[in-house]
């Protein structure tokens, strides 16, 4: 066995999030020098429950393997039949770690480094479009540029979050959105603090938000109230001109506000 490989691979498992687990796994692998191999790994979160099988392959020119895929299976009570995706490991780019398979999977979007065909790097917010599938039955990935236009910074400023007042917090809040995660905040409405949970949702430029239930609210209601007062009129008011998060469009004004809005300056 190759210890600097071994070495190596521990670090890239760790490094990917399957943690120390399965070292002793690998090793007897490792000292069986078989051309391929495949090690198993299972993690809960929560209702959901993951299993992955990572693949390696030995080099034809040396004692070395490589850790080349791994598949992603996801099983929960909106998925009983488990969802899969294969995710492969790029020398140009960081890997899809687990907790961001788990979360695309999810349908949630992770922010990456990429590679283009002329190995040049660039950043995007990756999506898996569950309505098409490639020639291996993989999801399909969509990608947002920064060119797109969404600015998470910016989407998020549309809100009183308590955690953007901290420095440290506005940080690990950021980093948790970008690797996919759904993230409880403290958000200000109408004058009283409340827990939300928010995700980044790049494809409408906006946030998705949730009540701490997982119940998904629209963007036109979070700060609406049964009976406001003038102030919170006010709160509604300047939340739905800054564009309050949900995912109805570009801004988080419905689309059936904006025509309404274009309707009456054309019949002026």
């Amino acid at each position: 066995m190759n210890d600097k490989n071994y070495d190596y691979l521990s670090s890239q498992l760790k490094y990917t999030g399957f943690g120390e687990d399965l070292q002793a796994q690998l090793k007897e692998k490792l000292q069986k020098q078989e051309p391929e191999f495949m090690l198993t790994h299972q993690k809960s979160y929560g209702n959901d429950a993951t299993v992955a099988t990572l693949h390696f392959k030995k080099s034809a020119n040396s004692d070395m393997y490589f850790f080349n895929k791994y598949n992603l299976h996801l099983q929960n009570p909106q998925h009983p039949d488990p969802i899969k995706q294969t995710f492969y490991l790029n020398q140009d780019e960081k890997p899809i770690t687990l907790k961001e398979g788990y979360n695309l999977l999810s349908g949630r979007a992770v922010y990456k480094e990429r590679s283009d065909r002329e190995r040049q790097s660039y950043h995007a917010w990756m999506q898996l479009d569950f309505k098409q599938t490639d020639k291996n039955g993989n999801y399909k990935i969509q990608l947002y540029n920064d060119k797109y236009g969404f600015n998470l910074e910016q989407s998020l400023n549309r809100h009183a979050i308590k955690e953007l007042q901290d420095p440290t917090q506005k940080e690990r809040l950021l980093e948790s959105l970008q690797r996919g995660n759904r993230h409880t905040v403290t958000i200000t409405i109408n004058g009283h603090e409340k827990q939300m949970a928010i995700e980044a949702a790049p494809r409408f430029k906006n946030l998705n938000v949730y009540e701490t239930n997982g119940i998904k609210v629209r963007a036109d209601k979070l700060y609406q109230s049964s009976a406001p007062d003038q102030s919170q009129k006010q709160d509604v008011k300047k939340a739905q001109k800054q564009g309050a998060g949900g995912d109805e469009g570009d801004g988080g004004v419905p689309e059936q506000q904006q025509t309404k809005k274009r309707r009456t300056k054309q019949s002026l």
